[in-house]
């Protein structure tokens, strides 16, 4: 990514279905584990290397100490699927890497190898997803699939987390509340600091301040000046040009700076906000000028460099009400730093204020945007003790995932030559559920989903007003039957190799932003609260139960006491 980053985007070839190459150049078939190298030369020697298998990518547990999920990452697995091919120069290193015993065949068949026989059915990027369902259905000759392994969990495993992450704060903070993602210099190097805004976004996020992630994406940016701005300044003095056009161009004003000190003089001699403040530091209302004079339009001052109710207010409102006299309309201000449900209640009295005594509409209602390493745990505290915040800066917390570093997502092998394999292990949550599957998603009266339900998949699909017995896969008595009001079918072919099948087409990121938000807002509240969520019921077929079970039995070995 760094490359990507000095030399600017590489303009991707596109395949024959249409489909570009991965975001980020890095991701290449070498973007995996040696051992995934070892065992398709093993696979190779053995013969087994075009045997068709099955593999599910999932997920054990949801992140965060919640109960659900949000699925990202699919496109970029598409993305490397459609251009999956290895150079000679890739080759070259492969054969350097292995042992010299392996042989010149296996690297003439890497040459020939891509994903035209593989098949990816996956749930559509975006939806709200739980434990032990797959996300992906990867099938095709073993050894390429398995070549696909370590890359499809990388391209998944920090997408979900992060969009989750978003999710979860967009949720806390409230739908009406702006979210701005503000990552980039905190994020674990370049490429995790586009992901995270490509993902955040995703995740419900309505901007960031990532200028890449903005041309890559077309994700909206916003973004106003650091305190370095403010300190830069001396005072007024410094402007040299003063002057500045009325909104509408009728007229000019000559001295910006004296009709904002003007302002600032009948500010103090207020009758409403008298006392409140006295003489505001000089540099600050320099900085303030000077940038309203370069953004009349978009005038958003950062006012904590000093002090924010004795300056950075007043020195705002100041230069505010002298837009304002020239028809332009400041948007706001932000804190970063102090108590910010205190200050941001202050600060709309203030605004309030003024719109009351100088009859200016809608100066009440000036946006107010914080920012000071927030997280789930501040906002909600902010929610609790009352605040006037309209817009949330987030960084370090929200793209590093601070409070939960990976999603555990797996890929395992659950059928071969269609023959259902399971993967055992003494913890219960690690044993996988076998055989090719479909997936459904089942909706209550109230049109909340109730639960998720894995069949075979020769099994007939789960019909409307029909009695469905849903099972948990691994514990006996916790079962239930629904009836279902709507049938959603969650896995669909993204990839269909040499199937034949329509292939679904990848959607903009807008689309799976509004997919993503559509289906939190279908989640039950109480799956999605902070505080002790009740967890989403996955479960399975009762046909699919004991075949599970069976298989079981029939491979885990028989122990015998002496």
């Amino acid at each position: 990514m760094e490359a990507a980053m000095a030399n600017g985007p590489k303009k991707q070839e596109k395949t024959a279905g249409g489909i570009d190459g991965p975001t980020n150049p890095m991701v290449t078939p070498l973007l995996t584990d040696l051992y995934q190298f070892t065992m398709a030369y093993a696979y190779w020697k053995a013969g087994k290397h075009t045997e068709r298998a099955v593999f599910d990518l999932y997920f054990r547990k949801n992140p965060f100490g919640g109960e659900f999920t949000v699925f990202a990452g699919l496109e970029e697995c598409i993305k490397l699927i459609a251009n999956f091919r290895f150079t000679e120069d890739e080759i070259a290193f492969i054969k350097a890497s292995l042992p010299l015993s392996c042989e010149d065949g296996f690297y003439d068949y890497l040459r020939g190898t891509d994903c035209s026989d593989v098949e990816i059915h996956a749930i559509s990027e975006g939806f709200v997803v739980f434990p032990k369902i797959p996300l992906m259905r990867i099938e095709g000759p073993i050894a390429v699939v398995q070549l696909l392994e370590t890359p499809l969990i990388n391209l998944v495993n920090y997408a979900s987390l992060v969009a989750t992450n978003a999710a979860r704060h967009r949720f806390v903070a409230g739908k009406s509340k702006l979210l701005l993602e503000f990552g980039l210099r905190r994020a674990q190097g370049p490429d995790g600091g586009i992901g995270a805004s490509k993902y955040c976004y995703m995740g419900g996020f309505d901007a960031t301040s990532n200028v890449a992630a903005g041309k890559l994406f077309g994700i909206p940016l916003r973004g106003t000046h650091s305190h370095a701005f403010v300190s830069s300044f001396m005072s007024p003095d410094e402007i040299i040009d003063k002057s500045l056009q009325s909104c509408d161009c009728s007229n000019a004003c000559e001295d910006f700076v004296s009709l904002v000190q003007a302002w600032l003089s009948k500010l103090k001699w207020s009758h409403l906000l008298g006392g409140i403040f006295g003489e505001t530091n000089q540099s600050e209302l320099a900085a303030f000028i000077s940038y309203a004079l370069a953004f009349p339009n978009t005038f958003l001052a950062l006012v904590d460099t000093y002090d924010v109710m004795r300056s950075g207010i007043p020195n705002f409102c100041a230069v505010a009400l002298a837009l304002n006299e020239l028809g332009y309309k400041a948007v706001g201000i932000r804190l970063d730093s102090g108590d910010l449900a205190y200050l941001s209640c202050e600060a709309r009295k203030f605004f309030q204020a003024i719109e009351k005594e100088f009859i200016v509409p809608d100066f009440g209602n000036m946006n107010i945007t914080a920012s000071n390493d927030l997280n789930e745990e501040t906002i909600d505290a902010l929610n609790k003790q009352g605040h006037e915040v309209d817009a949330f800066g987030i960084g370090t917390h929200l793209v590093t995932c601070y409070a939960q570093p990976a999603l555990g997502v797996v890929f395992k092998l659950v059928e071969i030559n269609n023959q259902p394999r399971i993967k055992l292990s003494e913890d219960v949550t690690k044993v996988s559920i076998p055989c090719k599957k479909r997936c459904y998603r089942l909706y209550g009266k109230e049109g909340y989903p109730l639960v998720d339900i894995m069949t075979g998949e020769n099994e007939p699909p789960p019909k409307v007003g029909e009695r469905i017995l849903c099972r948990h896969p691994f514990n006996e008595s916790k079962r239930a039957y629904v009836v279902p009001q709507c049938v959603e079918e969650l896995l669909k072919c993204y990839w269909p190799g040499r199937s034949g099948k329509d292939r679904e087409e990848l959607p903009s990121i807008k689309l799976i932003r509004e997919r993503c938000i559509k289906q939190l807002g279908q989640m039950r509240p109480d799956h999605m609260r902070r505080l002790n969520p009740t967890p989403y019921k996955v479960s399975v077929s009762a046909k699919l139960y004991d075949f599970i079970h069976f298989l079981w039995l029939n491979e885990a070995p028989v122990g015998e006491l002496q």
